[in-house]
Order: C-alpha cells, then structure tokens, then sequence
C-alpha cells in the first residue's frame, strides 16, 4: 500500500498538468450531463414491503384514481379570525372570500372550486348528515362525523381551505407558486385576520444555504492558518476539499437522471465531503510540511507523505465508506440513496487528497508555504526531541491512567443518561420552526379541531369475497370498530368504489401525528385487524402518511442491530489490518461506543426535553440514531487511524509500547485537534439551517467529534494504550500469517532520518501548530 501510494504521489507532483487536467474535464463532464439530464429531487420516505406501503397498493387497486400520499401536494390553507369574531361576520367573510378568489388564481390550481369555509361547512354538513340518516345512521353520529370533517371549527374561528396543486409529485410544485401562495395569504392579513398554511405542498423543495457553508469554511481557514502559519498552505485544503464537494454534488445531481434522490441527499453529502475533504488534505499537507525538513527534494517528500498519511487517509476513508454505504441493509430507499452519496463524496474526498492536492503542490513547488503570517520555532528536549502540548498531555495521562480511563467513561455513561427517553418521529408540521407559517397553522388547527385533524390514519377495505348486498354493513362495522379504539375522535367511511367492492375508512386520532398515543393507536388497530376481518369477511390495511412515516421508525429501529453488526465488524476487520492488533481494535470500537451514546444523550436532552432553551422541545429524527452511528462510527475511526497509526510506525521502528504512545501524540495530537475543530466547526455551522434534519444531524455530528476526538481519542485511548503496554500490539502468530501485511506505517519506504532510538521521528510540530 505504503508503496503504491509513494508512487502515486510522485506522479501527481512530477506530471501536475496532466492530473490538473483530469481532474477539470471531469467536472465539465459530470456538470454538464448534470445541467442537461438531471431530473427534481423527491421528498418520498416510501418503503416497499412495509404494511402501510402493502395497504396502499390494495388502495390503488380498489382505487385507481387515488393518489400516493407522498406525492399528494396538498395545502391547508387556515384561516382564523380575531379572538372574540367569527369568520362568518360580514368584515371577515367578505376578506375570506377575496382570499378564496385570490387563492383560485394561483398557478397550478386544480379545476376543483374553492369555497369559503362557512358555505363549505353547512353544504357539507347537510350532504353527510342527511346521507347518513338515509342509511339508518344514528343522527347523533351522523352530525359528528360530519363536524369531524368541518372545515370550520366549533366556535366559527377557524376555517381551512384545502386543495392539491395539479402536479404529479411534490416535486413539480415550482418555485414561483409557492412564492404566490405566500404573496396571497400576506395581502389578506388585514384587520386581525390570520392567514397561515401548512401541508406537503405549502413548503418548497430544501434550498442549500451557502451561509452555513461559508462560516464552517471560514473557522476552517482560520484553524489551518493558526497550524500551517501560511496563507496559501491554509487556502490549499479548502481549495481542493470544495472542489471534490462540488464534483460530488454535481454527480449526485446528475444521478437523478437514473434514480429517485431524496431533497436532504445533497446537504448532507456536503456537510461529511467538506469536513473529510479538508481533514484529508489537512494530514498529507502536514506530513509533507514535515518531510521537506529531512530532504531538499520535493517530489522525493510528496512520495513520502503520500505513502504514509496517504496510507492513513486511505484506511480512515474506508471506515467512512463502509459505514455509510452498510445503510444499504436497512433497506429504506431514501437512506440508501443518502449513505451512498455521501460515501460517493468521501470516495472522491480521498482521490482529491491522493492526487489533486499532490498536482497543485507540484504546480505551486516553493510557493506552496508562501504568505507566511509567523514563524514557528518548536522547543526541544534535551535528546533533541519536540517537546510540545502534545507530549505533555500524553506524559500527564502516562502518570494516571486508571483516574484518566475512568472520568473519561463515568463523563460519557453520565451524559448518555437522558437517552432512555428517546422518542423518534418524523418531523412535521407541527415540529417545524415556530416562526414558519406551517408550524402557525398547525397549532391554529390543533387548537380549533383538535392535533389529529393533521394525523389521519385511512383503513382501506376489501370486500370483493362479500355478498354485496353485505358489503355496507361490513364497512359500518370495520368503521364502528375503529372508533371504538382508545384515541379515536372520529372514524368514518368517506368513499366507497363504483363496484361496491371497496371501501375507505378514515381515522382521525385524538393525538398529533408526533405523539407516542398515535403511534399506539396505530399499534393496536393492526393487532385487531385480524379479527375484524374474520367478523367481517373483508381484508383491511391502514395507510396514510401517518402510518408511513410510523413504520419507517419502525423499520428503522429493527434494522439498528444488524446495521451495527455489519459496519462493526467489517470495520474492525479493517482496523485489524491497519493495526496488526486484536486489543487496539476494540478499544477503538468501545471508545465510539461511548462517545456516541453520549451523543445521542445531550441530543435527547437539548433537541427532545429543550435543554437550556436552545431548541423548543420535539421528538427526534428518526433515522438520526442509524445515521448518526454512521457517520459518528466512520469519523472516529479516523481520528484512531490517524493518530493510533503514529504510535504504531514509533513502535514498529523500535520504541517501547510506553514511549510510542508520547511520540504518536507529539507527532499527530495537534494534527488531529485541528482537524477536530474544523470538523466541529463544519457540522456546528448547520445548525443554522431552518430544517429539523439537517439541525439536529449538525448539532449531534458536531457533538461527536467533540466527544470523541477530546474525550475517547485524546484521553481514554491513551490511557488504555498505556495499561495494555506492550499488550496492546499482541496478535496471534496463525492470524498474523492469515492477514495481509498493507504497510500502513511505510516500513518499505527507506527514510534515513528515522532510526530505531525515535531520534527525529517527527511530522506534526515541525508541520502544525494551533
């Protein structure tokens, strides 16, 4: 490995224009298919398999004009009046009914009229309640099946007007008629009168907001020119790590002309590629800074560099690639496709440090440390030896490493404590800013019909084996029976097919789509379906966003465990590989075990229970845990690579177990506390994006690198290291012969300023300084 990489390295400085080249038609190639073939991103969280997406087929079936739920670009428009008036005074209905002919006009309206919420309300009353008598329905249920449907509250307030956009998935909603939606509802805010709306088609698709980027990216350059003390050698990782997001995200663009990509895919293939592309280019840049001290040839020291951080870079973005592409095995269409794009973006990460960085620096030569800002002048022991905050750390930790292993894993195992109460849901409407107009419209409607007006389950009935002068009653009596379930407001059958043969029963639910009463209810209406339909004759399913989004949590949390079992396992075969070593390993593995329930403890206390007032309280993502572990799994292994490796190459050149561990940290703890904080100031900077799941991902990823970094890697690794001595390194002779050897450590590469004694074993000090 060690010595394939050397000569890549040589190559990319020696023949710079051609790799330059290379890498430019490749970003014409891919950009322009991308402008010219890419389709809409998508919004879909559909799974097949699952008995919500199963129910939905039998829907489409039974009703072929019904459409998918999750294409369905439906806008609640809700409109309420000032405390104390109703909708129906002359003043605000006479606003209600320029809003109504306003809302009429927008672009992609459907022919459907609209209709002022008081008229709508009384026709629909008197259509259903006098229905429903005819059918020997109790008048009593008939008038609250029909208020469960009002468009207008109780008390006269509220009203919603509700419509789809004529398009065929969300996706086509353009821009610009959101932009009149809004225009429309602002002009009709007059007098008191409140105008918000909210449903899948009242938010256009995720904009990226380059604002986050930029001060992630500004922090960044910050740290790399406090390390490297020069403008150019700080702008060159930033450089070549914009140019591999960007080529990724344009591959990513490009491959919606193949495949269905979720709207977060790209965001979230930005916030890993940028933070991996400059903590990549970061440790070769650093280990060539190095090299150039011990030899005048250039190109001789990008060889070096290459094959022994590039060794690293290679196996630390492995653990990465591993670990986001195992989301495959969840088997959720839209987190495969965001684990595979993300890992795409790393993949091209690791080629951008490996040749293109190595081609600029050809291209730069001398002036690649140029626009130096200070000189660094390291101190020395007195066996000549850097002396820094690094070696200093890792002697006070040498001194006590049983009170250093221990506060590191009571810290963590105290922090992971709020975890036990980790509620996963998907975000929502009414978990969205409260300062956004669909957030203001939930709890308009919650509050005037009740939080389950926005969570409504659909039963779909199949009674094509019924005697058809049975099928109504069957109907009535799966509906019957779903109303009689605990956190039911109403159930009805509100459509019935042409051929009599099928039926929908809607659910509406005492309790928000968010709430753990909903997710039971559901829970509860699938073990009895069962014997309903043994009553009954029919065959049932419960469908509808609600039940979607309810079993992708579900299917989620079953598919935790293998998850972990796949990307542990294959990755500590990896570390295996690296490390020669069984201990080394799983240290590695415990550290990220802890550091990430930790993660997902101060998640749960700032994100769900609104812990000290930064986020309004509100259940978590649910596919934040997998894809946390993910990515938070492929991190921390670069950090153990990164600096584990340094020790090992101290030890394989003959230092003792004890002094390997000192000269790893003198050489790679500042290096990587670098990366640490550029990596934390990449996440913590989307935190500012108005989306529940790119917020909370930023918040938790930026938490983990915290943690790890400074409290696993730099503190509890090295202390468990010193414990183990020299047993950290054991491995047993058969398996020894079974691994292959990779050199990492370059012990191929013949550097005559490393000597057994360590003498001038240096790269981090003479390269970095923070």
């Amino acid at each position: 490995m060690a010595t394939l990489l050397y000569r890549l390295g040589k190559t990319a400085f020696r023949r710079w224009p051609i790799f330059i080249a290379g890498w430019l038609v490749a970003m014409i190639v891919v950009g322009a298919f991308a402008a010219t073939m890419s389709k809409p991103m998508s919004d879909s969280f559909s799974i097949p398999g699952i008995p919500s997406e199963k129910a939905a087929d039998m829907q489409a079936e039974l009703f072929p004009d019904a459409k998918d739920a999750f294409d369905q670009a439906t806008v609640n428009v809700v409109v309420a009046a000032p405390e104390g008036e109703k909708l129906s005074d002359p003043e605000n209905a006479k606003e209600v009914d320029a809003l109504v002919a306003d809302l009429a006009q927008l672009p992609q309206m459907p022919d459907t009229p609209l209709a002022n919420p008081v008229q709508a309300a009384a026709a629909q009353e008197q259509m259903i309640v006098g229905a429903a008598t005819e059918s020997g329905l109790p008048r009593e249920q008939a008038e609250a099946n029909a208020a469960a449907l009002s468009p207008l509250s109780e008390d006269g307030r509220v009203g919603q007007i509700t419509f789809d956009f004529d398009v065929e998935t969300i996706a086509d909603v353009k821009p610009g008629t959101i932009d009149a939606l809004m225009d429309t509802m602002a002009e009709h805010r007059v007098d008191g009168l409140e105008v918000e709306a909210n449903g899948s088609g009242s938010a256009g698709m995720l904009e990226v907001n380059a604002t986050s980027e930029l001060i992630g990216i500004g922090v960044a350059l910050i740290v790399l020119v406090l390390t490297f003390g020069s403008l150019i050698a700080a702008g060159l990782p930033i450089v070549t790590a914009a140019l591999g997001v960007g080529l990724g995200i344009t591959g990513i663009t490009a491959m919606t002309a193949f495949t269905e990509i979720g709207s977060t895919t790209p965001m979230l293939a930005t916030m890993i590629g940028l933070a991996v592309g400059i903590d990549y280019a970061l440790f070769i840049l650093a280990r060539y800074r190095n090299e150039l001290h011990h030899t005048e040839d250039r190109e001789e020291a990008m060889g070096i560099s290459v094959g022994t951080a590039g060794s690293a870079v290679v196996f630390a973005g492995l653990t990465v690639l591993i670990a986001l592409s195992a989301l495959a095995v969840v088997r959720i269409p839209f987190l495969t496709s965001m684990g595979i794009a993300a890992a795409s973006t790393v993949f091209i990460s690791v080629l951008v440090a490996l040749t293109l960085l190595p081609a600029v620096l050809g291209m730069l030569k001398s002036k690649a440390f140029g626009g130096q800002v200070r000189r660094y002048e390291p101190k020395r022991d007195a066996d000549g030896q850097l002396l820094n905050n690094g070696v200093r750390w890792a002697r006070t930790v040498g001194r006590f490493p049983v009170v250093v292993a221990l506060l590191a894993i009571v810290l963590l195992g105290a922090l992971a404590i709020p975890m036990k109460g980790l509620h996963l849901a998907f975000p929502s409407d009414s978990t969205a800013s409260v300062d956004t107009t669909q957030r203001q419209a939930s709890d308009l409607t919650a509050e005037a019909f009740g939080p389950g007006r926005d969570a409504p389950l659909m039963v779909v009935v199949d009674a094509t084996d019924v005697d058809a002068a049975e099928r109504p009653a069957a109907f009535g009596a799966v509906a019957q029976w779903a109303g009689q379930l605990d956190d039911v407001q109403n159930a009805q059958v509100v459509t019935m097919n042409e051929e009599g043969t099928g039926a929908q029963v809607l659910v509406t639910p005492s309790s928000g789509a968010e709430d753990t009463a909903t997710q039971d209810l559901l829970t509860a209406m699938r073990d009895g379906q069962s014997d309903i339909e043994a009553e009954t004759g029919t065959t049932t399913g419960v469908t509808g966003l609600t039940a979607i989004t309810t079993d992708v949590s579900d299917r989620l949390s079953d598919a935790l465990p293998i998850y972990l079992a796949v990307v542990v396992g294959l990755a500590f075969l990896l570390l295996m590989l690296v490390f020669r070593s069984i201990l080394v390993p799983l240290t590695a593995t415990f550290g990220f075990l802890l550091s990430v329930l930790a993660t997902l403890g101060v998640t749960v206390a700032v994100f769900q229970e609104g812990a000290f007032g930064i986020m309004e309280g509100q259940p978590i993502v649910s596919f934040m845990p997998i894809f946390l572990i993910g990515l938070v799994f492929g991190l921390a292994m670069d950090y153990q690579v990164f600096l584990v490796t340094r020790m090992r190459e101290a030890h394989v050149h003959g230092m003792s177990a004890r002094d390997a561990v000192v000269d790893g940290f003198r050489n790679s703890a500042r290096v990587v506390t670098a990366a640490a904080a550029i990596m934390i100031s990449v996440f913590a900077a989307f935190i500012l994006i108005d989306e529940p799941i790119i917020k909370s991902m930023g918040f938790a990823l930026a938490i983990a690198v915290l943690f790890d970094a400074f409290v696993v890697r730099m503190a509890l690794i090295p202390a468990l290291m010193y414990l183990l001595g020299e047993k950290a390194w054991y491995l047993p002779a058969w398996l020894d012969r079974i691994l292959p050897v990779v050199d990492v450590e370059g012990e191929k590469l013949e550097r005559e300023h490393l000597r057994p004694s360590g003498d001038d074993v240096t790269t981090g000090d003479d390269a970095v300084r923070v």
